[in-house]
C-alpha cells in the first residue's frame, strides 16, 4: 500500500440531492483515495476541517462505468467514496456552507 498524507486522502466533495439531505444528520459525503482506508479518512477530515469530530466512515468502492468509443471499448476509472458521520457537539465542515 503506497504512503498516503492525510492531504491526499480526500479528493473532493459529493454534491448530489442524496448527500445534500444527509448533510441535516451531519453526514458529509466526500470521493477519496481508492487505497485510503477509514482511519485515514477520519485523520484526514479531523485535520483539514478545524473543530470536527468523526463518529464512523462507512466507505463504498464504485466500479468503473463501460464506454465505448467507436469500435473501442474500456472502462472509466475506479472511484470510492466515503460517508463521514460527525459527532452531534462537532462543528459543520464550511465547504458545505451556502449550499
Amino acid at each position: 500500500m503506497a504512503n498516503i498524507q492525510y492531504y491526499d486522502v480526500i479528493l473532493k466533495p459529493v454534491v448530489t440531492e442524496k448527500s445534500m439531505e444527509l448533510m441535516a444528520d451531519k453526514k458529509y459525503t466526500f470521493l477519496v483515495h481508492t487505497e485510503a482506508t477509514k482511519s485515514q479518512i477520519k485523520e484526514a477530515v479531523e485535520k483539514m476541517f478545524n473543530g470536527t469530530k468523526v463518529k464512523s466512515v462507512n466507505t463504498m468502492n464504485l466500479d468503473g462505468k463501460n464506454k465505448r468509443r467507436g469500435m473501442t471499448f474500456g472502462k472509466t476509472a475506479k472511484t470510492k467514496k466515503a460517508v463521514v458521520a460527525l459527532t452531534e457537539d462537532s462543528a459543520d465542515i464550511e465547504i458545505f456552507e451556502g449550499l
